[in-house]
């Protein structure tokens, strides 16, 4: 089977499963936040991979690092969600700081994809 670019990169699969990860964990929340932070939540840790996996098919390298710069960006959003579902006690401590622990190697890895398509 074909592999298309973006399914060898470490940072793409590390997302992906952060997305998996916010499904299972925000599936727990209260039904009332089925169509609040449980509904941003998921969007943007899918927009993550989302991103990555696009802005690697793109021609120029200016296009690829501005879709990094987005998925950075969407990474960040989640972990803003993240702090605020820990304030409402909807995620424990411990779940919150696995989240960021994830947020932050998928961060550096986005980063420094970004830059190496800046420099080329």
């Amino acid at each position: 089977m074909h592999k298309y670019s973006f399914e060898k990169l470490e940072v793409w699969k590390e997302s992906t499963q952060l997305a998996i990860k916010i499904y299972k964990i925000s599936g727990l929340f209260p039904s009332r936040e089925k169509f609040g932070l449980s509904s941003q939540m998921r969007r943007c840790s899918v927009s993550i991979s989302s991103n990555i996996a696009e802005g690697t098919s793109r021609l120029t390298s200016k296009d690829k690092a501005h879709f990094m710069t987005i998925a950075y960006g969407s990474a960040i959003e989640l972990l803003n969600q993240a702090i605020i579902s820990k304030e409402l006690s909807l995620i424990t401590n411990e779940s919150y700081l696995d989240l960021r622990k994830e947020i932050e190697s998928i961060t550096n890895k986005i980063n420094a994809l970004r830059n190496h398509f800046l420099k080329t």
